[in-house]
């Protein structure tokens, strides 16, 4: 079955990515670019590195612009998905939901209405078990943002590696976190996985925060050999 996956460029997506390829075919992948960085459906920062992961991955990709206004923006995305029906053939939509409620019921009744499957091979995952996979199966993730206590400027920018995941099971166990920030406490970048046929190397970037809330900007990046 060609499917194409929902891609923002963090953990979740591309993750989920690598689930689905392992059982059908990856035809593309689907970015909603948001102008509004409070969307509620869309993941915001450094949205404008999923081509270069496309690139990095020899995937297509379709780019798709939407103003991120809350339920409209839904209406962006059923008109994406439909070009990649058009355009790549597909027959079925793979999201990185893990368990968010109010994005995968939308993107279900997209599909319904389009008539293709849905896919959320990352839905109710043991947490804990999922975050230690990804450390020690090889995918380079980098924290893009943040957005909650106890959250301090350096961990933008930082690697999730055995430390910083045993930082953040600490905080899960005192300040009631969720371990993959699907509360929206903290996003992801991806910059190399395994399934990665070149890697993403950072150039230039900066570090914006104030009050438990922060973006790691990216201003320059390219794909370079593995």
């Amino acid at each position: 079955m060609k499917l194409g996956v929902l891609f923002s460029g963090g953990k979740d997506s591309v993750y989920a990515t690598y689930r689905a390829m392992q059982k059908e075919e990856v035809s593309c992948l689907i970015s909603l670019v948001s102008e509004n960085d409070e969307s509620y459906m869309f993941h915001t920062p450094n949205i404008h590195l999923t081509s270069l992961q496309a690139e990095a991955m020899g995937l297509p990709i379709l780019e798709y612009t939407t103003t991120g206004i809350e339920e409209e923006e839904l209406e962006d995305l059923k008109r994406a998905i439909s070009l990649a029906v058009e355009q790549y053939g597909i027959e079925g939509i793979v999201t990185g939901a893990v368990l968010s409620v109010y994005q995968a019921t939308r993107i279900q009744k997209i599909c319904d209405a389009l008539g293709l499957w849905c896919y959320n091979p990352l839905w109710h995952i043991d947490q804990d078990w999922y975050m230690q996979t990804l450390i020690d199966e090889g995918f380079e993730v980098i924290i893009s943002g943040v957005f909650s206590a106890p959250f301090d400027e350096t961990w933008l920018g930082r690697r999730i590696d055995d430390e910083a995941l045993r930082l953040l099971r600490l905080y899960a166990a005192k300040y009631g976190i969720t371990l993959t920030g699907e509360g929206g406490e903290l996003e992801t970048l991806v910059t190399n996985a395994p399934f990665f046929k070149k890697k993403i190397a950072v150039l230039k970037s900066e570090s914006v925060y104030a009050n438990y809330n922060g973006r790691y900007q990216i201003h320059a990046a390219e794909v370079t050999d593995k």
